[in-house]
Parts: C-alpha cells; structure tokens; sequence
C-alpha cells in the first residue's frame, strides 16, 4: 500500500474498525440475550445495528469517492423497490458490485435487512464478515452436496422476516474477468452453449433452490444489471479509499416469481436465458454507452450516512481523546511501540479487505467434465 494511499486509508480504517467493534459487540449481545426470546425482536434492533456499520461504507461511496450510480428502471419497478421482498439476481461485473447493491439497499429503506449468498471465507473477514453473519448472511463453500442444506435452512429462516428484505444470489459463480470470459466461452463451445461475451455462463442449482423455497413468500425477481460506461474507471475498493470517483450504470427489470416455470429444468433454463437476455443487454450497452430501454431514475445522495460518520468521528475521537489524557500510552516508548503496532495491525486488515474485493484475486467455481456444477453465491465484499 503507498505511503499516500495509506495516511487517508489508516485513519478511515481506524473508525470502521474501532465503531465496528462496537457493533458487532452490540449484535452479539443482542443475538445471546434478545434472539433467544423473541426473532423478530432480534431482527428489528439487528437490521439498526448493522446500518450504523454498513452506512460508513455507503458513505464511502456517495460522499468520499463520489461515485455517480445511475439506475434506469420503470416506474413501477422503482416505486416498489423496498417495499418487497425480493430476489436480486445481479450479473458480476465490477469489485464493488456489493457496495452498489448496498447503495440500492439503502436508498431504498433495506440496508439492514439486505442478505447476501457469499463465499464460506467472507465471515471471517473482520467486523464486515461477523455483521454479515449476524444478520443472517448464507455461507457457502462452493459444493453442492455441502451447500444444498445450508441455502434450504437459510431460506426457510427468511419465511417469518419482519421486514421487506433483498436477497442476492450472484449465479455466475464469481466475479468476471477476460481470463474467466476465455474459459467460459471454451465451455460454452463444447456444450452447444450460447457463447457469452460480457457475462459469465451462470450456475443455477442455487437459484433453483431460491426458487423452489421462496416461491409463496417472495413476490419478485430483481434482474439488475451492472455495466460502466466507457468513458469511466471500474470502480475498486482502494479508489474508494483514494476518494476517486467512477460511474456505475444499473438496469433493474421486475419480474413476478408466480411466472417463474414450476419444473426445476425450466427454471434453470429461465435463469440461463436471462443471462442470454443480460448479456445482449450489455452489448447494447457498449454500443450506446447507456442504458436506452428505460427512464433514468434519481436516487439522489441522502445525508444519513454522513450524518452517521460524523457521529462515529465524533464519538471515537472523543473517546480516544479522554483515554490518552488519563493513559500514559504515549509517555513510553512501550507504549508507542503498543500504538505502532496497532496502528499496523489496522493497515494490515485494511489490505485484506482491499485484495479481498479484488476480481483478479477471486478463484473461479471449477467446472466438471461434461456438465456444469451449478451453484449460487455473491461476493461485498
């Protein structure tokens, strides 16, 4: 990490990790104390807990770096985003595709409530992960048979959610690359397959699942689509950090689940003909360097994660502020050596988080000789 990426990445780091901390604390007494009794209860305080958390990262976005998301929908798809429950199915183009759906999330009165399929790994990560798991996030570790009962339980508990929430199931299976694109297309022309050129051929055993488990209770199908234009840089997580802006296109189409086929092959087949319909969509896309087919909607820049950085700024300053006054922590070369080293250890996670969104380093889902080993996940990391 360079020295002036670093004097703006350490001190963002410290407040996300210090108020992160105080969060998670937050979420697991109230998972040990208030879960036991009451779920819904639970649910309610977990999904204000967790935005004072995932707001920091909103912030990150709208306020920091300036990122621009433009969403183009219909009216009425827009008009009921949040008031529903709902299954997103996001093609994965860029290392913020989280972030982004965050953003939809929160502008749309769901950000606590929005759940995630991820990779088993993403829990492990500091503060984000164990939020994630708290709130109920589905683990996967990319094996069917180890897999099917997870995404069953996990799907059963959202059937008494209080609250309109988002599931995201990322069917491609990870995050796209030219180098995953080549081996796509490879298997695309050994299986008869239509040859992608924008997304990747989506694994649908997940998406199935989803389906056939949240049919009676989740009324869409959230088709969004992610796409950059040509005249702006893909959005990472260390341009976040950097404060440097991209602009992200999204198209969100609404689909009613009662259309959905009732036979598991046609639904699979639905899933893999809306990628085809996705990926013609991205092609129009690089063509017109817009979204054409719907109106732009404007979701503008609220103030609240602003308003809740400020506060943590407030809050941790103060608190770091009272306890150097009555701590002799700077008075020794021990005690600097203690801050150096934290100080270090606040660098080092912020470097996990930053390589751990990053397409280059995601591991592609391996395919097996002669069909497809079809599985669901999203990655926001």
């Amino acid at each position: 990490m360079a020295i002036a990426a670093a004097t703006v990445i350490v001190p963002l780091g410290i407040l996300f990790f210090i108020s992160g901390l105080v969060v998670n604390l937050i979420q697991a007494v109230c998972f040990v104390l208030i879960r036991p009794l009451s779920k819904k209860t639970y649910r309610k305080i977990n999904r204000v807990v967790a935005e004072l958390l995932w707001l920091q990262l909103v912030w990150l976005v709208d306020w920091w770096a300036g990122v621009k998301i433009n969403v183009f929908a219909d009216n009425e798809s827009f008009s009921l985003m949040g008031k529903e429950h709902a299954l997103l199915l996001p093609n994965h183009r860029s290392d913020i595709d989280w972030l982004v759906g965050w953003v939809l999330a929160q502008r749309s009165g769901c950000l606590g409530s929005s759940i995630a399929v991820m990779k088993k790994s993403s829990k492990f990560l500091p503060v984000i992960g164990w939020s994630m798991w708290f709130s109920e996030y589905l683990f996967l570790e990319r094996s069917w048979a180890k897999d099917e009962n997870t995404i069953k339980a996990g799907l059963q508990r959202l059937r008494d959610y209080p609250q309109p929430f988002w599931l995201a199931l990322f069917v491609e299976g990870t995050r796209f690359t030219q180098a995953k694109l080549v081996a796509a297309k490879e298997y695309a022309t050994s299986q008869g397959l239509p040859i992608p050129r924008n997304v990747l051929i989506p694994r649908t055993k997940g998406f199935v699942s989803a389906v056939s488990h949240m049919r009676s209770f989740v009324p869409a199908i959230y088709d969004i689509t992610v796409a950059i234009p040509k005249s702006s840089p893909s959005p990472t997580m260390l341009r976040l950090f950097k404060g440097q802006s991209s602009v992200v296109h999204v198209h969100i189409k609404r689909h009613l689940m009662k259309e959905l086929p009732e036979m598991d092959e046609a639904v699979a087949q639905w899933c893999k003909d809306l990628f085809v319909e996705k990926d013609k969509l991205l092609d129009k896309h690089i063509a017109e360097d817009t979204f054409t087919d719907q109106p732009l909607q404007d979701i503008g820049r609220p103030a609240k994660p602003l308003l809740v950085v400020c506060s943590w700024a407030c809050i941790v300053g103060y608190g770091a502020l009272k306890f150097l006054q009555r701590s002799s922590l700077l008075s020794s070369w021990r005690g600097i050596a203690l801050s150096a080293f934290i100080l270090a250890i606040i660098t080092f996670l912020m470097q996990i988080l930053i390589l751990f969104t990053q397409s280059e380093r995601s591991t592609p889902a391996k395919v097996a000789a002669g069909k497809p080993r079809m599985t669901g996940r999203v990655q926001q990391q």
